[in-house]
Order: structure tokens, then sequence, then C-alpha cells
């Protein structure tokens, strides 16, 4: 399959062509439909300006829509020596539908051809992220609704603080997911602007109209300036990195929440077996080795932002090569995130909160502050004064679920709000 840019039969050094190739390929796989959908586009627009004939036109459609079906189906793959996914849709209609091949390059480079495959890419995945985070928040309300009132220690510095809820936990986290999902739509706003036409970053004496291909492939706009088109390159991948992370931090905390709440030391929550693992020596043990994955790749995720803003950050204005090495880290954290929020839903389908021995844990010394604040409300004296009294006044018997009831602050335990959450999600879904 010939490379697009051989001009001559000189054939590349096989150990320049390893390096620089390296694992790009097996990521245009992933490319490739967003690749041939902004390919339609475009010949779409060399018809529209009289580059291609309505006939020459109908054939590339066409063949596109061939290749597009040998992709489902996986009769299609890259190898190093077709280089990238750009080859592929070329040397394809080429072979398929004659000399018409040959002219589907015109009025673009590979340049502006990859960033718009990448842009199609990220909007895609944001879509379909925001789609999964937003029924995962409906799942945490859902038992944050069920356990409104079922008390539980709330803790700072891992030591217990005041009484809060099992409810009250839960719906802490659907507010970041909602607030996560917020983001990954800012971020799909930010990158719904069309590279496509910006040629090698200089745009091209081809009258391509740029307004109407993004419009084809479903942007909101044009990225006007050629030369930005390539500089956003890195800029525009670690916005959507970030979107990434954002969820993969919640999902961390909840997942170090798990190992510790599910431990014997804690036993709030029980966790259905089929969701643990075991040991080759221990017999008793059932481990939440799924949660110690999740965190793990929490690191893996923000690793991998790090890695596209460093590849980033020296390159100067134009297109550089080593652009390509952001598609890995990119499209694994992508999956990554994708399977995360997957894991937690079936780890919430399988958890209990363990009521007798959540009530059994909880300190009578938490209500100190209540007891402070009682002095305040009835008696009229400073807080700190009430402070300094309040800790040496430990009462011997509560009632949890009035005192729950008593703190009644927006979104403090005993007035959740969760209707609005259930408004917000409805709106997303």
């Amino acid at each position: 399959m010939a490379k697009l840019w051989k001009k001559t039969d000189q054939k590349t050094d096989s150990a320049v062509e390893k390096y620089t190739a390296g694992t790009d390929y097996v990521f245009d796989m992933e490319l490739l439909p967003f690749d041939i959908a902004a390919s339609r586009a475009h010949a779409k627009g060399l018809s529209k300006i009289g580059i291609l004939t309505d006939e020459e036109f109908t054939k590339v459609k066409n063949g596109l829509a061939a290749l597009e079906k040998d992709v489902a189906d996986g009769k299609i793959s890259i190898t190093p020596e077709m280089e990238d996914c750009h080859t592929v849709i070329e040397n394809y209609l080429t072979e398929t539908e004659g000399d018409v091949g040959k002219k589907i390059h015109t009025g673009r480079s590979r340049n502006d051809q990859v960033q718009t495959a990448v842009r199609l890419y990220m909007k895609h995945h944001l879509g379909l992220l925001r789609a999964s985070t937003a029924g995962l928040a409906g799942q945490f309300l859902d038992l944050a609704e069920k356990y409104a009132g079922m008390p539980m220690p709330g803790y700072s510095h891992t030591q217990q603080a005041m009484l809060s809820s099992v409810g009250h936990y839960f719906a802490a986290y659907v507010e970041s997911l909602l607030d996560d999902a917020d983001h990954l739509l800012q971020v799909a706003e930010q990158l719904d602007k069309s590279p496509l036409g910006s040629a090698a970053g200089f745009g091209t004496s081809i009258p391509v109209d740029r307004e109407f291909t993004a419009k084809e492939m479903g942007f909101a706009g044009v990225q006007i300036n050629s030369l930005y088109c390539q500089n956003s390159r890195g800029k525009f991948e670690s916005r959507y990195m970030e979107a990434l992370a954002q969820i993969m931090l919640t999902l961390g905390r909840f997942a170090n929440d798990m190992i510790l709440f599910t431990s014997k030391e804690f036993d709030f929550f029980a966790v259905d077996e089929s969701l643990t693992t075991g040991s080759s020596i221990m017999p008793h043990k059932h481990n939440l080795d799924v949660m110690e994955i999740l965190r793990g790749n929490v690191s893996v995720v923000i690793a991998n932002q790090l890695m596209i803003k460093d590849i980033a950050k020296n390159l100067l204005s134009g297109y550089h090569r080593d652009g390509q090495l952001m598609k890995k880290p990119l499209i694994e954290s992508t999956y990554i995130v994708a399977d995360s929020l997957a894991v937690v839903r079936t780890l919430l389908s399988g958890l209990t909160p363990k009521q007798e021995s959540i009530r059994a844990k909880i300190h009578n010394d938490i209500f100190t502050a209540d007891i402070a604040n009682e002095r305040v409300i009835k008696d009229g004296i400073p807080f700190r004064d009430a402070y300094k009294e309040a800790a040496y006044m430990v009462p011997e018997d509560v009632d949890l679920e009035k005192n729950i009831a008593s703190k009644k602050g927006l979104g403090a335990p005993g007035n959740l709000a969760l209707g609005t959450y259930r408004q917000r999600i409805k709106k997303m879904l």
C-alpha cells in the first residue's frame, strides 16, 4: 500500500519506519470511522466547488460507505507499513473506485485531517461519557433516596466528626458526578469547532468552504485561524483529558471509601461476593480488588493528561509529528473512564449498607458540636464558650434519627434536596 507522501520508489529505512510508526497505527483504527465521516464531508465540499463531478462524488460516497462497512465488519486493519488511517482511506478509494480516489486529498493535509478525526472522536465520546456519568449519578440518587434517614458517622481527618446519614453520603457523589457531567458539556462546547480546511496550518488555494464542511460534520462552527488549528493540538486534548480526570477523581474517592468501609474494621457495607476476589493462601478473604484497580487507574488517567501536556509544551507553532504520541494516552484514558463508570454501576447494584453495624460504630462524642450549638441557641452564650463547655459533655443516649432531622440547612443530612438532583439528571438524559 503506497504512502501518501511517497514521490519515488526509494524505500524508507526499516528502523526509521518502525520507530516513526510506533503504535500509532493501532490507535488510528479507533479514529478511522471518524476520518471516514470527515472525508465524506470533505468530498461533498469538493463537489460543491466543482473539484469533483456529481458522478465522482457518488463514487467517493459509495466507496466510503463500503469502507465504513468493512471497518465495522472487521475486514480492515492498519499495518505499520500503511502508516495511518488517512492512507487507508485514499488507497481504498483508489483501489475500489479508480483515479477519483486520488482526488480526495485535494485541499487538505494529513495535518488537518488528523485534527478533524481526533476532534470528532472527542466530541463523540464526550457525549457518551456524559450520558454514562449522568446515569451513574441517577443510581447514586436512588440509593440516597432509599437510605436518606439511615444514620452514619461523618469523618474528617479519618476521625469521626459529626453524625451524617447513608443518604447524605451517597448524595455527595450525586452532585459530584453531575458537576463532572456539566464539565464534559463545557469541554464539548469548547471543542465544537472544525479544523478541516486549515490544511497544513496555512490554508489552501483551493476555495474550500470550511463552514459548509463544518456543518456537514455536525460542528457548531469553524476554528478560524488556520495556524491556530495546528497550535491547538495538545491544548484541546488536554481540556478533554481534564474532564476525564475530574470523573476519575470522583470515582477514585468512592473507591477509597469502599475499600475502607467494607473492611472488617468498619463493616459499614456488604458487597455481593461476585464483585470480590479471593486469596490463594487465605480461604476467608473476599478482596475488593476492583476498587483497588479503579484507584490505580485514577493515577493512569492523570498521568496521561500530563503526558499530553508535556508533549505539547515545547513545540513551535505549526504541525509536528510528536502530536501522534497523544493518541495513545487519550484513547486509553477514554476506555478507562468508560469502564470505570460501568464497574461502579455494577458495584452499586451489589452494595448494601449494614445498618446495625454502622449504628454500633457511632461514638457519642460526635454530638458535642450539636450540644455547643444548642447552648448558643437556647442560652445565648458565645459559641466559643459553649464550645469549651461542650468538649466535656458527651451524651449517653441520642436519638440518631432526630439528630439527623435537626440539620435542616440546604444540603445537610436533614435537607438533602434530592429533587434538585433529579431535575438535573432529567435534563441530561
